[in-house]
This record gives C-alpha cells, sequence and structure tokens, in this order.
C-alpha cells in the first residue's frame, strides 16, 4: 500500500468524477420532445444497481486486503452504472415541465453526491493505518448511497404529482405561519384593568419561585390597536389557506373526470403554481409584519399583492374549467379578509397619525 499506489487510485478516480460530472450536466438541459421518454420505473431500477454497486464497495474497502486492482475493477463498475444511471435520468425529463424537472435533477443530484462521497473518502483511507475508523465510515456512506437511491421511490413521476405537491407544501408553509401568529398576544400594559391591581401583579411577578413571566415572550406587547390588525391578519391567512385547500380540491377533481385539457395544458398548471407560491411568500411577509412595531405599508401591500394573485389564480383555473362553488366562495372569503384588514389599517393610521398629533409641543 505504497503513496504510489494511492496516487494511482486518486488519479484514477478523478478520470471518473470527471466524466460523471460532464454526463450530470446533461440535466441542466431540457431533452428533445422526440426523444422516446423513459418511464421512472426505469430510473428507480438502475438506482437499485446503483446501491448494490455501494455494497460491493463497501464490501471491498472493509476487507481485510485492499488490493488496488480490486477497488480499480469496483471503481470502473461502480461508475459505469452510475453512467446509465444518469442517462436514464436524463430521458425521464423528456416531457416534464419546470416543477418536474426540478425534482428530477435534486433526486438524481443526491444519489450523485452520495456516491461522490463515497468514494473519495474511501480512497482518502487507503494507505491509513487506523482501519477502525475505515470500517466504521465506510458503512455508513454506503448507508447514504443506499437513502438517495431509495429516495427515488418516492419522487413524483409525472408533472401533475410534482405541482401538487409543490402546492400542498404551500399549505404546509402557509400553516405553519398561521400557527406563529396565533401565539401573538396583546402587552399587559395594554389590557383593561385598574393601576393598582396592575401594580400588585407586578408585585407578585417579581416573587413568584423563579419563573419567567410570559410578558417576556416576543410578540406579547402588541398594542390594542395593533392586536386588531394581527387579527384581522390572521383571518387573511386563515381565508389563504382555504383557498389553497379548495385549489388542490379543484385540480384533484379535474383529475378524476379525466379532463384532457388539464392533462396537456401543464403550462397552466406551472402558472396556478407560481401564483399559489407567490401569496405564500406574500403570507410570510405578512406574518414577519406583525411584530411590533408593526409595518403598516409592508402589511398593506402583502394584503393587494395576496389580492392580485387571487384574481389571477381564478382566471387561470377557469381557463380550465375548474372554478368549483366551493374555490369561489374560499376566494370570496379571503377577498372580504383582505378588504378587511386594509380598512383596519386605515383606522390604524390614522390612529397612529392623531397619537402623534399629541405629543406635538407647539412653540410660538
Amino acid at each position: 500500500m505504497g503513496k504510489a499506489d494511492k496516487e494511482r487510485l486518486i488519479r484514477t478516480l478523478n478520470s471518473h468524477l470527471n466524466t460523471i460530472h460532464e454526463t450530470f450536466q446533461m440535466l441542466d438541459q431540457n431533452p428533445s420532445s422526440s426523444l422516446e421518454i423513459v418511464k421512472w420505473e426505469d430510473v428507480v431500477k438502475m438506482g437499485d444497481q446503483v446501491y448494490k454497486q455501494a455494497s460491493v464497495a463497501g464490501m471491498v474497502w472493509t476487507g481485510e486486503r485492499l488490493e488496488v486492482k480490486a477497488i480499480e475493477e469496483n471503481m470502473a463498475a461502480y461508475f459505469n452504472t452510475l453512467q446509465g444511471f444518469l442517462l436514464v435520468s436524463f430521458g425521464s425529463k423528456v416531457g416534464a415541465g419546470p416543477t418536474l424537472s426540478s425534482v428530477i435533477h435534486a433526486a438524481v443530484k443526491q444519489v450523485i453526491d452520495s456516491s461522490f462521497r463515497l468514494w473519495k473518502e474511501s480512497v482518502s483511507f487507503y494507505g491509513s493505518q487506523n482501519n477502525k475508523d475505515q470500517t466504521q465510515v465506510v458503512p455508513q456512506l454506503v448507508g447514504a448511497v443506499w437513502d438517495a437511491c431509495s429516495a427515488l421511490k418516492k419522487t413524483p413521476s409525472t408533472n401533475i404529482t410534482a405541482i401538487g405537491r409543490a402546492i400542498t407544501q404551500v399549505a404546509v408553509s402557509v400553516k405553519d405561519v398561521l400557527r406563529e401568529m396565533k401565539d401573538l398576544k396583546q402587552g399587559s400594559s395594554d389590557l383593561d384593568e385598574a393601576p393598582e391591581e396592575s401594580s400588585s401583579k407586578v408585585e407578585g411577578d417579581t416573587q413568584d419561585d423563579g419563573n419567567t413571566s410570559d410578558d417576556a415572550d416576543i410578540g406579547n406587547d402588541l398594542s390594542a390597536d395593533e392586536m386588531r390588525v394581527a387579527q384581522s391578519a390572521m383571518s387573511v391567512v386563515s381565508s389563504t389557506l382555504l383557498v389553497i385547500k379548495e385549489l388542490i380540491r379543484s385540480i384533484t377533481s379535474l383529475l378524476k373526470l379525466e379532463n384532457a385539457n388539464i392533462q396537456s395544458n401543464i403550462a397552466s398548471l406551472e402558472n396556478l403554481l407560481k401564483l399559489c407560491q407567490g401569496i405564500g411568500v406574500q403570507v410570510d411577509e405578512l406574518g414577519a409584519c406583525l411584530y411590533p412595531p408593526q409595518e403598516i405599508p409592508a402589511i398593506k401591500a402583502a394584503s393587494e399583492k395576496i389580492s392580485s394573485f387571487l384574481d389571477n389564480m381564478q382566471a387561470e383555473l377557469g381557463s380550465l374549467n375548474g372554478n368549483s362553488e366551493g374555490f369561489l366562495q374560499a376566494c370570496n372569503d379571503l377577498q372580504n379578509s383582505c378588504k378587511q384588514l386594509e380598512t383596519e389599517l386605515s383606522g390604524s393610521t390614522a390612529t397612529d397619525i392623531e397619537s402623534r398629533m399629541e405629543n406635538v409641543t407647539l412653540s410660538n
């Protein structure tokens, strides 16, 4: 196990890595629609072959004797399999829209990255006197390849499935924002209680058994006006969540009817996803602006953008004849919630100006 043998393995590995890297770059391109599409099941099968080769590599590297020739043969077999995996993955992108292409790219990249780590780490162990690290680390690296290959089985295989999952992820994000909003509380200084009661309450809190008061939590110091704005914003986010749920239900209904239009018009579904994601971004913005001091202009802008995205979403789904009664009602409720929020913001702005005027000291 001389230095020359290790350098030889490193050169051989780098040659394989460069070849795979060049092939992987093909996945950044869209294959010609004239090519025959490769079924995702074939990609999964090739992924299984990659894992089998990884298992063999693991046995080679954890064996009692490490022979350069055996390692090179295993290395060649592994990267030939990986090359085949990349080629069928590229073929599976025929007819794929932006969302599915992105999903495929990410799934394939996990397999490539875990394979690169397996071989780079393994070769680095060659000639090392510490076999204990080698026998512990290599099986973990093989396990990472197995995880990446197994994930292929859960990867969406059609445009509609990929888009549907992406829309569902927006719903999950909106739900998280709503949950955080519900933790907002009005500050104790704005609650309707007598000064004496407030004083004794504070005094009592200081004599507590070392427990931290909830008033120290972030978001607990909203004024009464800010709390009303927050409640209106919560109504907007809650209504947004219902719109997204109804959107998913509408698309699902069209699929059950085997609507040929929705199967072929992937562009409309991609547009619906972009609009949905745009609303999700504004919901995040809305939630971030509610903490004191509230950013009224930003809250108003987010509400207006949500309303605009919603109009476009109705038009896009309408082009697919998918505007169900439930979806339209949810849209109407969201529009009303946005109007209510803007009304609340107008009142909040007027109150803020009035408060500032009261603090102005007039001079002669």
